[in-house]
């Protein structure tokens, strides 16, 4: 069985049972035949399903989003505006998907070539846990624009969230094996999942997650030659310089950190900020996190809410102990609460150096580590000594100086005087061990694509 617990009260919610082997060839053997029909269907006839599905999630976004906060403990506002972001990404591409997917035409010396991109067949999507619909709709609507269909293996401790999803899509009139959620116990994933990747019917596959679990799907998808998408950790900078207009860098710092709790990968984890204004950095971000209510995801003045899993609280505190006892400065935060739910207060840790687990370690929790720069030049070498390399953003007041900083870090993307965020209107992925390929815009969409090349003599 896979049973999901509410973070905040650590009560049992619901229980489900887990699929089987056979259960699971079952799906993809349905999936495949659906898909077969869905591939020959107009691209208006897919826009309008995704319309339909689009409209329902904002018909339900105030369930769903009391669905999301209850699983992993989203605050309740921020669970609905990702329901209200599901949404535009099924109108973004139902409106977009019939250009980006736009025959090509070539002059090749009289003659003409042509480029096409078709679909591949089934897409599994292996989805994380906090943003369970924003997650697992910018992964599915693209790919089914393109003709393809999804199977999305989610993380069990949000199950509910996967059911819904599904009859979601159901519900909008797509075919109604289509898209379908594979229920797995956490002691089958590495078995069942390998099967599905080994599945004739499945001809690539999306990861959302740990670097760690990237690397397992992606060494299977290498061996069974299959094409694969990796979103993974981060441990995004945040370069502060002399020059910034410091309260708004505070307030969009802040912001980045606490948003979903922390549980982010492009959240802002490492505020590399100038010598000359470090101090009155720390002390505007000091006022900022103490005043950051955490408490009941349902209470209107809750910022923060819970830790979705207590191994993970576990392991945040562990990071932060660590990081204090190799000589880190605990300004706030910091400490277990007492009482039911998986509970972190916002913590600030300064003076941070290389070797401690706040710098090199991504932290999954409310948890700000200020790291000092004296000079661009450290700033950069600073961001750079990760091995990840997923979001990033410069603040200061010269465009042209945040711009010459921005072009030097090694990252997927970079957000000046902002806090990164996915948007369906720009290509969104990693670059060293958060992952490669991309998500969303054009480039999203034609991952999951044969890109075919045709001649005409």
């Amino acid at each position: 069985m896979i049973v999901t617990i509410n973070p905040a009260t650590e009560e049992v919610l619901a229980e489900y049972p887990a699929m089987s082997q056979s259960d699971i060839e079952g799906v993809l053997d349905e999936a495949y035949r659906d898909f077969a029909d869905w591939r020959r269907i107009a691209m208006h006839e897919r826009s309008r399903f995704m319309l339909r599905a689009a409209a329902l999630l904002r018909e339900r976004k105030a369930e769903y989003g009391a669905l999301v906060a209850r699983e992993m403990g989203k605050p309740l506002a921020q669970a609905v505006a990702e329901i209200e972001k599901s949404a535009w990404v099924c109108d973004f591409y139902a409106a977009n998907a019939e250009g980006y997917l736009k025959s090509e035409e070539i002059d090749m010396d009289g003659a003409k070539g042509m480029v096409v991109f078709e679909p591949l067949g089934l897409v599994l999507g292996v989805m994380p846990w906090n943003f369970p619909f924003w997650q697992v709709f910018r992964f599915a609507v693209p790919a089914l624009m393109a003709g393809n269909g999804a199977i999305v293996k989610h993380a069990p401790n949000v199950t509910g969230c996967a059911i819904a999803i599904e009859s979601v899509f159901r519900d909008a009139g797509f075919p109604e094996n289509i898209y379908r959620t594979l229920h797995i116990a956490l002691q089958d994933v590495d078995t069942l999942t390998g099967a599905v990747i080994a599945h004739p019917s499945v001809q690539a596959v999306s990861v959302t997650g740990s670097t760690a679990a990237g690397r397992a799907v992606a060494t299977r998808a290498g061996r069974e030659l299959k094409r694969s998408v990796m979103e993974l950790g981060g441990n995004d900078p945040y370069i502060v310089l002399e020059d910034a207009d410091l309260e708004k860098a505070v307030t969009a710092c802040a912001a980045a950190r606490l948003l979903n709790s922390g549980q982010s990968c492009i959240a802002a984890k490492r505020f590399i900020v100038h010598r000359s204004v470090r101090r009155r950095f720390e002390e505007l971000l000091l006022v900022r996190m103490l005043g950051a209510r955490t408490g009941d995801p349902f209470d209107p003045v809750t910022e923060v809410g819970p830790i979705a899993r207590a191994d993970l609280r576990m392991e945040l505190h562990r990071q932060v102990s660590r990081s204090v006892t190799q000589g880190a400065t605990l300004l706030c935060g910091g400490t277990l609460p007492e009482g039911k739910g998986y509970f972190y207060p916002p913590t600030i840790l300064s003076d941070v150096i290389k070797g401690m687990a706040a710098y090199g370690e991504e932290t999954f929790g409310p948890v700000a580590t200020v790291i000092e720069a004296a000079t661009d030049d450290e700033a950069v070498a600073i961001a750079n000594d990760s091995e990840y390399g997923l979001g990033s953003a410069v603040f200061s007041a010269d465009p042209a100086r945040a711009l010459a900083v921005a072009s030097r870090l090694e990252t997927g993307n970079c957000f000046i005087n902002a806090m990164v965020k996915s948007d369906p209107r720009l290509p969104f992925g990693g670059v060293k061990h958060s992952g490669y390929g991309r998500e969303l815009s054009s480039y999203g969409i034609r991952e999951f694509t044969n890109i075919r090349s045709l001649y005409f003599g």
